[in-house]
Parts: C-alpha cells; structure tokens; sequence
C-alpha cells in the first residue's frame, strides 16, 4: 500500500503584490506621462529652456504632493468604509449569532458545499475566529485587499518623482527647441515601455500587451499635450 507524506506548501502568490503595485505603477507612470506633457507642451509655447525646466520641476513637485494626498485620501476612504463594516459585524454577532451563523452557512452552500458540511464549516470558522470569517467570505476583505492609505501614498509619492525625474533629467540634457521636444518624446516612450515591462512582470501579466498598452497612451498624452502648447504659443 503507497505512503503518502502530507508536506506543508509554502507559496507566494503574485495577487499580494496587488496592493503596492497598482500604486507603484500608478505613481511612475504618471510622472512619466504627465511631466513629459507638460515639458513638451510649454517647449512647444516657444518658452527659453529656464522656463521649461522650471514648469518640469513644478510639475514634478506638485505631482508627487498630490498623488500622495489623493491616494491618501481614497484608499482612507476605502479604510472607513471597510471598518464600518466590520463594526456592523461585531454587532450583528453580539446581537443575532445564530443568524449570522446560518447566513455564512449558506455562503459556502451557494460555493457548492452541501447543507450538513456548510453547518460544519460555519460552526468551526466562527468558534475560532467568527469576525475574520465574515471579513472574509461575506464581506471579501482580506489582507491582500485591506486599505493602506499610508503605503498607498508614500508608494504613489515616491514612483511618480521618480517617474517624473526621468523626462526632466531628459530635458535638461537636451539643448532646447525642437530637439528638447523630440528628446524628451523618445526617452518618455521609452521609460514608459520600460515600465510597463517592469509592471508586467512583477504583476505575471503578458509583457508584450502591457509594454504597448503603456506606451500608446503616453505618446497619446504628449501628442496632444504638445498640440495644445503649439495652439497657445501661437495664439499668444
């Protein structure tokens, strides 16, 4: 008769990266896209090469102040809807146990389980831990999907100056007029391939889809971005 050894499996999955990368990526693209823009828009004004890098650290500046406060905001948003939730929970379990007992009960029904297993299940998750079971298969929050303004928010600062850093770094180096412009165009794009490269593979998506998909929507914003300065320049 064959022997089986249970061994413990330990594995990371890449859906635990989701909440700091969606915010990293976020963060470094924008700096990328949005800073180029503006670097390519107020260069196509015909403004002097002071005047551009001041409008790219400005924007640099500014962009990371306010990515921080927004994600801040938002995912604290997230947070205060999460734990009012939770407290309803504790209330509801304080209040009408037997009640919440069956409601999870015919969660795992639905799920495919049959009637007495359910029970089971229900009576075991809630004896050891009744409010994390509820966060769990009633309410779907997890520690992978649990707010976190602070990481959110240091995170989104941090990639969109980095990001940002990139196109300015670009402009600097490039003498001004249309070569500053075209520069900063094709390094842009490139940094935004490179990140969506990055992001692809940390995340376990196709590289290639990802790559273009940032690439295009870059070129996309500077495009019009740069229009939009060659129409006010003009007019001005």
């Amino acid at each position: 008769m064959a022997r089986f050894t249970l061994m413990a499996h330990s594995e990371r999955h890449l859906v635990e990266r989701i909440g700091w990368l969606r915010a990293a990526v976020l963060g470094a693209n924008d700096g990328i896209v949005s800073t180029a823009s503006l670097i390519v828009g107020v260069a196509s004004a015909a403004a002097s090469r002071s005047e551009v890098l001041l409008a790219g650290v400005a924007g640099l500046v500014a962009g990371a102040m306010s990515m921080a406060a927004g994600e801040y905001v938002s995912v604290s948003s997230q947070a205060d809807t999460e734990d009012a939730d939770l407290s309803r929970e504790r209330k509801e379990l304080a209040t009408s146990p037997e009640s919440e007992l069956q409601e999870l009960s015919s969660i795992y029904q639905k799920r495919g389980l049959d009637k007495s297993t359910a029970d089971e299940v229900a009576m075991q998750l809630t004896a050891k831990d009744a409010i994390g079971a509820h966060a769990r298969d009633e309410l779907s929050i997890t520690h992978i999907t649990t707010a976190r303004p602070v990481q959110a928010a240091l995170t989104s600062a941090a990639t969109f100056t980095a990001g940002a850093s990139l196109p300015l770094l670009a402009a600097w180096l490039s003498p001004f007029g249309p070569p500053m412009i075209i520069g900063v165009s094709v390094a842009s794009l490139l940094f935004l391939a490179m990140l969506g490269a990055v992001g692809a593979r940390a995340g376990g998506a196709p590289v290639a889809k990802a790559t273009l998909r940032v690439a295009f929507w870059g070129a996309l914003a500077m495009a019009i971005t740069a229009g939009i300065g060659k129409l006010v320049g003009t007019a001005v």
